[in-house]
């Protein structure tokens, strides 16, 4: 639970840079974004999640 939770920090954290740094630039990607289509969305969030599982894995066995 608190890698858990310590992930959901980092990611609000650097959520939160990006949004501070370059607010237009974020603006443009979430209209983007919004005008893709359902199913290229959904195939770059799973692959984003694969990535993601991969890299904490990664992270845990070779650490």
């Amino acid at each position: 639970m608190r890698d858990l939770l310590a992930a959901f920090g980092l990611a609000l954290a650097i959520e939160g840079i990006l949004f501070a740094a370059f607010p237009d630039a974020v603006k443009r990607a979430m209209v983007d974004a919004a005008a893709s289509p359902r199913d290229r969305m959904r195939l770059v969030g799973l692959i984003s999640a694969a990535i993601g599982v991969v890299a904490v894995w990664a992270a845990r066995r070779f650490t």
